[in-house]
């Protein structure tokens, strides 16, 4: 294949050289090719059609407006859900293997139709340093409990470099639930981070001028799992990024399983966990 700088040095061998067979051999191309380009006077680049028929069907075609639709609604929804949906309503039509194009198409979607993309600041992590963690209010997945609105938070504690994950359900931003949360991850991880990064929780930390960054019963905690406390600096959320992040991407999931369940009401609490 021809290349856009081959036909520049080309024209500007034809300058130079006596032949046109003289300045094709210098630019490494065929004495035919040579002269198609000294005739057209453009590059390859300039030459070639755009490629804008499809060489299949549309699978999705019947299905679109009912998926663009879906997305509109919610924009949330991912193309792998929506395609196992398509499945089931569709048995026998959706092949494994066409969940690419779907995909694609859901790809389009976002970038001319959808929301804006969340912004955020990538930050370096490194193997086994540090743990992030934070409370999460589940309230707007409208999770219910016997028909009755299940009020809770979910705590979150995340390994920054393998995003390593696990949490507890809680109702209250307590030491007790931060305690909770916390041993329950080091005991199913088997092993503790460097460090731990927290937001200015006030289960954890003193306020604003106070010489003792952490309060006593958080910093005995730390010191019995070794563990060096850090705390992000007022109006900083984004030096707790990771956590944050896996928090929006953690309840997506769920509300995602959610759909796939056809209803959020459990018949009890521990059904709810084990879900």
């Amino acid at each position: 294949m021809v290349t856009d700088n081959q036909v520049r040095r080309l024209f500007r061998l034809l300058n130079t050289e006596k032949t046109l067979t003289a300045a094709a051999a210098k630019a490494n191309m065929d004495v035919k090719t040579a002269r198609r380009y000294k005739q057209k006077r453009k590059l390859p680049s300039e030459l070639k059609t755009p490629h804008t028929w499809r060489n299949r069907p549309d699978p999705f075609a019947d299905v679109w407006e009912k998926v663009r639709s879906m997305l509109s609604i919610n924009p949330g929804l991912q193309s792998k859900t929506i395609f196992e949906y398509l499945q089931r309503q569709n048995p026998g039509e959706y092949a494994d293997g066409q969940l690419r194009t779907l995909q694609r198409r859901v790809k389009v979607w976002r970038a001319t139709e959808g929301p804006p993309r969340e912004v955020f600041f990538p930050q370096k992590h490194y193997p086994g340093n540090l743990a992030e963690s934070d409370f999460t209010s589940m309230n707007s997945l409208h999770i219910t409990i016997a028909g009755r609105h299940f009020k809770h938070l979910f705590y979150h504690f995340v390994l920054t470099y393998s995003n390593w994950e696990t949490g507890t359900i809680c109702f209250s931003e307590s030491f007790e639930s931060l305690s909770e949360g916390i041993q329950n991850a080091v005991w199913m991880l088997g092993g503790t981070p460097e460090i731990h990064l927290t937001d200015r929780l006030t289960a954890a930390v003193r306020k604003a001028g106070n010489p003792e960054k952490f309060t006593d019963r958080y910093a005995a905690l730390l010191r019995h799992y070794r563990i060096k406390g850090r705390r992000t600096n007022p109006d900083s959320p984004n030096e707790n990024g990771d956590v944050e992040q896996r928090n929006h991407r953690f309840k997506q999931a769920v509300d995602q399983s959610l759909m796939l369940r056809s209803s959020r009401d459990f018949a009890d609490r521990k059904e709810y966990t084990f879900f």
